[in-house]
């Protein structure tokens, strides 16, 4: 793996190497900071965010975030409360908060629960920016706990306790070596309890780690792809590396890597909703833009909704930065009043239902082998591919991981993996290849339309029929209110206290669907490519689904909404959203105690009848229908005048138990044409029906893209970034550690 260059010393930089331009002399200017400075200079710099409007964006988070009470037991209350009093020029009123007010958060972390990076962050976060106003009680306690926590699996676990959190997703891996970077560094020559080593040696561990994880991202992206839960936390690990990492090269890096998430971000956002497809998210995130864990970050750093911020909470940490700003074409980005398409290439490729190779390579210069290929592949969901067979049964027997919280769900293999070799493993892994990898997150490439009143987003043609966990596969946003989806539930209606849960009604699917989309318009074919039990049981390896597909369309925050031939259609100001099910609809009645998130009028529209389905979705803005009298009127009338025709045995009964045959559609969408696509489980890919427009083949996975859109260029698998618009740029190279920005 290409390790990344430093081309100028820290002492380069205290030299002066670095210009940078104030915004309070002049607009414009040109700073490229090469790695080996500080995370970023302290003074104003041009072609970011302008120091005094990001101040007073951060100002107004930390009104909202200080304007409620206090929460002694929260690090990230306090840090809102104890910035917004400096910043006022008062001295930070936090000492009351004590170790009984941090217990529970001790507890956690002294049982080894799940998540404890998440809260070792904060705690750094707190030592690092207030321990000094801290009660020295308190502060001696979160201490002791820095010194005390695991940082990496390969650790030893105390005796009697077993270990459920987990390390291995890519946003935990950053957090964890983040951590334990910080910690190291903070805390150099002492010696950390947990595993006997001194902070200088954890610096050591976590260096090499953090830059072979930077890399990855930036060759590959996140396959955690466009996640409004996930990226919130990717934040967390690198934003604490852009603050406080004294290594300048691992500071830069991170700052890099955010402006990449930013730029990304920016050309996703709606009306401040992060209404894309999602690598991972959960059905508490995905009803409402509000309930993003991303939402108040977007809405800091953008500044592109009305809406109040909803929640104090990882924002918190990005408002209290002292050093790192975001890019000033990231918000020009958001902002932009141009219609336009932002297509996206994420993550490896890794296909679990190729054949059975004893001799197989892993692509892209990556291992399969080792730690490195743990965090290669275990880092997207690939526990239980066949090429991954070898070193994940050597990894769960050497740490005992079928004890663990996170690997329960498979611990009916328990006895399988004890008595079998590799190959016989590796035989069982691929004839279940398309039920047990549900978290597999393989390579992705996405396409985004965004208008000035409507945003469609579709994961392309990827994982079609296989079993999904956490994907969310296309979306339709007006508003952080008005969104649609659709999806194939793996269990029934949740219950009012189950809103994010891997598994709820509407997080993931039984089946994922084959998608695709062009411009305003997406199609998306449901057809499993295995057995279900029509819903009998639950969890992710049971190999069950319902029967049928539903959509999520909440009537009650459209201005309209109009049904009719097949198609629901729907208006939220100058946005239009039409919707077509090729089986017949329904609107769901929910009983009381159901999961509804207070909506009260009818929001689940379910296509009864089998769990193969088609669902075309256009959507348009009222200025593409400014000539008519009432142009959502025309919009209603150029929609149902079309007859879109699906075909296929796999319109078949409801609990039929049996393998589905494949479906074709024909759309002549009034905007793009005469629209083809097909879908058959039981084809090779070569042999299925292609997405055409107008009799041409679209190309769904075009070659070598990273980004591509009008104002963000990338090449995948090449380190280099960049975005223009509105005279501002952001250039990246991660080959050479540097960054250039203008404005």
């Amino acid at each position: 793996m290409r390790r990344i260059a430093v081309l100028v010393a820290a002492a380069a930089m205290a030299a002066g190497m670095v210009s940078c331009t104030s915004d309070d002399a002049k607009d414009s200017g040109s700073t490229t900071t090469p790695t080996g400075a500080a995370a970023l200079p302290a003074s104003e710099t041009a072609g970011l965010i302008p120091a005094k409007a990001w101040r007073a964006r951060q100002d107004d988070y930390l009104a909202f975030a200080s304007g409620q009470d206090l929460d002694p037991g929260s690090p990230l209350s306090l840090l809102a409360h104890a910035t917004a009093d400096e910043r006022a020029g008062k001295e930070p009123d936090i000492d009351q908060a004590t170790v009984a007010d941090f217990q529970p958060i001790f507890d956690k972390l002294e049982a080894f629960e799940d998540t404890g990076d998440f809260d070792i962050n904060n705690l750094l976060f707190l030592w690092k920016q207030q321990h000094g106003h801290l009660d020295p009680d308190l502060a001696a306690a979160v201490k002791e706990r820095i010194l005390a926590f695991k940082y990496w699996w390969t650790e030893p676990t105390p005796k009697g306790i077993v270990d459920n959190q987990y390390y291995w997703t890519e946003n935990h891996q950053v957090i964890y070596l983040a951590n334990e970077l910080v910690a190291g560094e903070t805390f150099p020559d002492e010696t950390f309890t947990n595993s006997g080593m001194t902070g200088t040696e954890h610096v050591q561990h976590a260096t090499e780690r953090l830059e072979k994880w930077f890399a990855s991202r930036a060759k590959f992206g996140f396959s955690e792809w466009l996640s409004n839960v996930y990226w919130s936390e990717d934040m967390k690990g690198t934003l604490l590396l852009a603050e406080h990492a004294t290594d300048p090269k691992i500071a830069r890096l991170a700052s890099m890597t955010l402006d990449m998430m930013f730029t990304e971000l920016a050309g996703h956002v709606q009306q401040g909703t992060f209404g894309s497809t999602h690598g991972r998210t959960y059905q508490k995130d995905k009803l409402n833009g509000r309930d993003e864990d991303t939402f108040s970050t977007a809405k800091l750093v953008f500044d592109n909704t009305p809406i109040a911020y909803p929640n104090a909470d990882n924002a918190t940490l990005l408002a209290t930065a002292a050093t790192y700003r975001p890019p000033e074409v990231t918000v020009k980005i958001a902002n932009s009043a141009d219609t336009a398409v932002f297509r996206t290439k994420s993550s490896l490729p890794l296909d679990p239902n190729a054949p059975v190779d004893p001799d197989v390579k892993a692509p892209l210069g990556t291992t399969f082998d080792g730690e490195d290929g743990l965090m290669t592949w275990w880092g997207l969901g690939a526990q239980f591919p066949w090429q991954m067979v070898p070193n994940s049964v050597a990894t769960v027997k050497e740490y005992d991981l079928f004890k663990t919280h996170n690997f329960q769900q498979a611990s009916a293999l328990e006895p399988i993996v004890a008595t079998s070799d590799d190959a016989a493993l590796q035989a069982l892994a691929h004839s279940l290849a398309t039920q047990v990898n549900p978290g597999l997150l393989s390579q992705v490439d996405t396409y985004t339309w965004r208008s000035p009143n409507v945003m469609l987003s579709t994961a392309q043609d990827w994982r079609p029929g296989q079993r999904g966990e956490q994907d969310h596969i296309w979306q339709a946003t007006v508003d952080p209110d008005t969104l649609v989806f659709t999806q194939h539930p793996s269990v029934d209606v949740s219950t009012a206290d189950d809103a994010s849960d891997n598994n709820s009604y509407w997080t993931g699917d039984g089946a994922i669907p084959r998608a695709a989309q062009h411009e305003n318009v997406s199609i998306a074919i449901y057809d499993p490519s295995y057995a279900g039990d029509g819903g009998v049981g639950s969890g992710a390896y049971s190999f069950t689904y319902q029967d049928y597909t539903h959509a999520f369309f909440p009537t009650e925050h459209f201005d309209q909404v109009v049904q009719r031939d097949g198609w629901t259609i729907g208006r939220k100001g100058d946005g239009y959203i039409a919707l077509w099910s090729a089986r017949p609809t329904e609107w769901r009645t929910y009983q009381k105690g159901q999961f509804t998130r207070d909506l009260t009028k009818d929001f689940d529209l379910v296509a009864p009848g089998g769990p193969s389905n088609v669902w075309i979705t256009e959507v348009a803005d009222a200025s593409d229908y400014a000539g008519n009298a009432d142009p959502f009127d025309s919009f209603v009338e150029a929609i149902t005048a079309t007859k879109p025709k699906a075909s296929g045995s796999a319109l078949c009964p409801a609990n039929a138990r049996c393998l589905q045959a494949g479906l074709s559609v024909t759309y002549d969408s009034p905007s793009q044409g005469e629209l083809t696509y097909g879908w058959d489980p039981a084809k090779p890919t070569a042999d299925q029906v292609p997405f055409t427009i107008d009799g041409k083949d679209q190309d769904l996975h075009p070659d070598g893209l990273r980004w591509d859109a009008p104002y963000a260029k990338a090449r995948f698998d090449d380190g280099t970034y960049d975005a223009s618009l509105g005279g501002a740029t952001l250039h990246l190279d991660f080959t050479k550690g540097t960054r250039t920005t203008t404005r």
